[in-house]
C-alpha cells in the first residue's frame, strides 16, 4: 500500500497536477448530475468524489483510475432505493449512504477472502447488454429535465437550452479537438481540452441563468447547494439493512466489474500489472468513505479515467489533487452550483451515457457466435422490461448458462490418419484414412459431472455408425481433468463395452490427468491398453495394418 508515493519521483509532479485540475473541472457537472440520475441532491455528487478516491489511493493497484460517481452505479442505486423512500428525501440519502456502507463492506470481505476471480463471471457481450440497456433507461429518464417535460406539454425555454446543449456536446467531440490542433495545441492537450466541454457548457449555462433571467423564465435550476465539507458520520435506516443486502450485492459486483475494466485498459497502455484482490480492497474502502461521507456507491469511470489518463495522470496522487479542489469549491461560496440549469445538466448525462451503447459487440457477436449475441439482447431487454437488478441476475445466469451449456456438449472428433504421415485430423475437415475395426475419437474438453453422460452417448453413437469396429481409442489430449462422476462413467463404460467385445483403449493422456487416474482402478481395469501416441495406438491396434 502506498508503495507508488515511496517511490514518486519529481518529474512525475507536472502531469499529476494537470491531470488532477482537468478531472476536478469535469467532475463537479458530472459528479452533480449522476447524483440526479441517483435520485439525490447534486451536491451528493461532489461529496461522493472527495473521500472515495483518497482511500482508493491508499489501497487500490491502478495508478491512473478515476473512481467517483459512475452513470450505471448511479441508475441502480435509484432502482434500489425507489420503493423504499422519495427521490431527493431525507431518508433517500440515508438509505444511498448505507447501500454504499454495505456494498463496501461486501467489496473488502471478497477482497480479504481474494475472491478477485469474480471479475470473469459476465463475458463480454453480457456486460455490453447490460451496459446498453442501462445507458438507455438513463437517456430515457433525463429526457423530462432535458425538455423542462411535464404533463401535459414541453417548455419551450428549458427544451431549447436542452437541445442546444447537447448540439454543442456533439460539435464539440466531433470538431473541437481538431480546432485545438489547428490553434496549435498538441494533439493530447487537444483531446483533453475536446472533453472538457461539458464544463464549459455548464459555465455558459450558468451564465445565461444569472445575467438572462433564464430561471424566471421557468428553466429549473440545481438550487440551493450547502455549503461547507460533509460531515463524516453514518446515519442509518435500521429497518432497512436486509432489504438493501440484495442490492449491495448486485451493484458491488457491478462496481468491481466496471472498475476492473476501466482499469484493466489504462494498466494494458502503461504496461502494468492489477492486483485483482487489492482493487476490491481499493473499492471497498472507498465506498465506506462515501458512506461515511453522506454519498453514494461510486466505482471506477471508464470515461473519467481515460481523461485522467490522457491529461498526464501518473499516479494516484492525480486524483488527491482532484478530490483536495473539490473540497475546494465546497468550502467556498457555493451560490454559483446553485444555478446550474436542469436541462444542461441532463445534456451532459445523455451524452455522456450515450458513449456507453455498444452496438459493435452485438455486430461482432451476431457473426461469430449467435448464442452470445441472444446472450447480449436478452440482457438489454431484462435491464428495460424487468429492472436493472433483474438485468444483472440474467446477465450472470445467462452468462454461467452459456459456460455449462458448451462444457456439457464437448466437441468429440473421429480421427483418422493423413495419408504418408503420422498426423491424425478430423475427417470432417481432412481426407484422412480411417480403419473399420478402429475408431479413434479425441474429446475435446475436460470430462466432469456434467458432460461424461453425453460424451458416453456420443460414443455410443459412433460405435453404432461403425458396426465394425472392434477397438475404441479415446485420444485425452485435450482433457485436462476427470472428476470422479466421469472415471465412473468411464469405468462403466470400460465394463459395457468389454462385454461387447470391443476394447477400450486410452492415448495422449497428459501428465496431471494420469497421475490422478494411477490413483484409481480404471487403468488396471481397462479391457485396451494406454498409449503414448495415437499412431503408436493405431499401429498396435491394427496389427500393423495401418
Amino acid at each position: 500500500m502506498l508503495l507508488w508515493l515511496r517511490q514518486y519521483r519529481r518529474p512525475l509532479l507536472a502531469g499529476d497536477i494537470t491531470a488532477g485540475i482537468v478531472v476536478a473541472m469535469m467532475m463537479v457537472p458530472q459528479g452533480m448530475a449522476y447524483a440526479l440520475v441517483a435520485g439525490l441532491p447534486p451536491v451528493v455528487g461532489i461529496y461522493a468524489s472527495i473521500l472515495p478516491p483518497l482511500l482508493y489511493a491508499v489501497f487500490g493497484s491502478s495508478m491512473t483510475q478515476s473512481v467517483g460517481p459512475m452513470a450505471i452505479v448511479s441508475l441502480m442505486t435509484a432502482a434500489a432505493l425507489a420503493p423504499l423512500a422519495d427521490p431527493g428525501s431525507s431518508l433517500h440519502v440515508v438509505l444511498a449512504a448505507q447501500l454504499a456502507f454495505i456494498s463496501g463492506l461486501v467489496l473488502l470481505l471478497c477482497g480479504l477472502l481474494r475472491l478477485g476471480f469474480m471479475a470473469s463471471f459476465l463475458s463480454r457481450p453480457v456486460i455490453s447488454g447490460f451496459s446498453n440497456g442501462a445507458a438507455i433507461l438513463i437517456i430515457w429518464g433525463q429526457l423530462t429535465p432535458l425538455l423542462g417535460a411535464t404533463v401535459p406539454h414541453w417548455h419551450l425555454p428549458s427544451m431549447v437550452l436542452g437541445l442546444c446543449s447537447l448540439a454543442f456536446l456533439w460539435l464539440a467531440k466531433r470538431y473541437l479537438s481538431a480546432v485545438l490542433r489547428r490553434c496549435g495545441l498538441g494533439a493530447a492537450a487537444s483531446d483533453v481540452g475536446a472533453r472538457l466541454a461539458p464544463m464549459l457548457l455548464v459555465i455558459a449555462g450558468i451564465v445565461l441563468v444569472r445575467y438572462c433571467g433564464l430561471d424566471h423564465m421557468g428553466v429549473q435550476t440545481t438550487g440551493h447547494v450547502p455549503n461547507g465539507l460533509p460531515s463524516l458520520n453514518l446515519a442509518t435506516s435500521g429497518a432497512h439493512w436486509r432489504t438493501l443486502l440484495s442490492p449491495a450485492l448486485l451493484i458491488a459486483f457491478i462496481v468491481f466489474l466496471m472498475s476492473m475494466s476501466a482499469a484493466q485498459t489504462l494498466a494494458q497502455k502503461r504496461g502494468e500489472k492489477l492486483q485483482t484482490n487489492r482493487e476490491l480492497l481499493g473499492l471497498g474502502a472507498a465506498n465506506v468513505a462515501s458512506a461515511l461521507s453522506g454519498g453514494f456507491p461510486v466505482t471506477g469511470s471508464i470515461s473519467r479515467s481515460a481523461v485522467n489518463f490522457q491529461a498526464g495522470a501518473n499516479t494516484p496522487l492525480a486524483s488527491i489533487i482532484t478530490a483536495s479542489l473539490l473540497a475546494l469549491a465546497l468550502v467556498a461560496p457555493t451560490g454559483w452550483l446553485a444555478l446550474m440549469p436542469l436541462p444542461v445538466l441532463a445534456a451532459t448525462i445523455i451524452f455522456a451515457v450515450a458513449g456507453l451503447l455498444d452496438w459493435g459487440t452485438l455486430k461482432l457477436a451476431w457473426r461469430y457466435d449467435r448464442s452470445d449475441a441472444l446472450a447480449l439482447l436478452a440482457t438489454t431487454a431484462g435491464v428495460l422490461v424487468l429492472g436493472v437488478e433483474a438485468g444483472v441476475v440474467i446477465g450472470v445466469l445467462l452468462s454461467m448458462g452459456t459456460l455449462i451449456w458448451r462444457a456439457s456438449r464437448p466437441h468429440i472428433a473421429v480421427l483418422g490418419r493423413i495419408p504418408n504421415s503420422e498426423h491424425f485430423r478430423n475427417v470432417e475437415r481432412y481426407e484422412a484414412h480411417t480403419l473399420p475395426d478402429l475408431l479413434l475419437l479425441r474429446i475435446d474438453a475436460g470430462l466432469f459431472f456434467g458432460n461424461i453422460e453425453a460424451v458416453t452417448e456420443r460414443i455410443e453413437e459412433e460405435l453404432h455408425s461403425h458396426p465394425t469396429a472392434r477397438h475404441l481409442v479415446l485420444v485425452l489430449s485435450a482433457v485436462n481433468q476427470i472428476d470422479s462422476t466421469a472415471l465412473l462413467g468411464l469405468g462403466e463404460l470400460n465394463k459395457t463395452l468389454d462385454q461387447r467385445g470391443i476394447s477400450f483403449n486410452l492415448a495422449e493422456v497428459k501428465g496431471p490427468v494420469m497421475d490422478r487416474l494411477r490413483q484409481s482402478s480404471l487403468l488396471k481395469e481397462l479391457s485396451g491398453k494406454l498409449y503414448l501416441s495415437t499412431a503408436l495406438a493405431t499401429a498396435d491396434l491394427s496389427g500393423g495394418k495401418a
